[in-house]
């Protein structure tokens, strides 16, 4: 029976999993302020804007949803050197392939946001996402996660 043990993170594994689990409660605080939109706070973006976010259909809210949670949560786990860090950011990654799938193909978030609201960003958090897998793989690799 050989069971793999855990061996002592490097420094640079605390760091990018604190700012991970940074980047992602910002995440978490962009869902909570499209799901939860007051009228007062509707009433400050433009109808274009406003429009585009009201049009949007349940299963693009879910895959939202799925990627900011997932993230979070498996932020946590890797804080926690929990093996389960990589499928949840896997299904993360997948939430925001799928949001950004619907964004850019089937809207015209680009026109109405601009490149950076519209298309930058979106290309930074799918980036970060994958980044987020690898490091996990490089983490378990490492048994620094098990």
């Amino acid at each position: 029976m050989s069971e793999k043990t855990k061996t002592k993170p490097a420094v640079w594994f605390w760091i990018v999993s604190v700012l991970a689990l940074l980047w992602n409660l910002m995440g978490v605080m962009a869902y909570l302020g499209q799901a939860y939109m007051t009228d007062e706070m509707k009433a400050e973006y433009p109808s274009d804007q406003l429009e585009l976010i009201e049009s949007t259909p349940a299963w693009a809210t879910a895959a939202f949803a799925i990627a900011v949670w997932g993230g979070l949560l498996g932020c946590i786990a890797l804080l926690a050197r929990k093996k389960w860090a990589k499928p949840v950011l896997m299904l993360s990654l997948i939430g925001i392939l799928v949001q950004f799938a619907y964004s850019f193909f089937m809207t015209n978030a680009a026109e109405i946001y601009g490149q950076v609201q519209g298309v930058i960003t979106p290309l930074l958090v799918i980036i970060i996402g994958i980044a987020l897998v690898q490091f996990a793989r490089i983490a378990e690799k490492r048994n620094w996660i098990s």
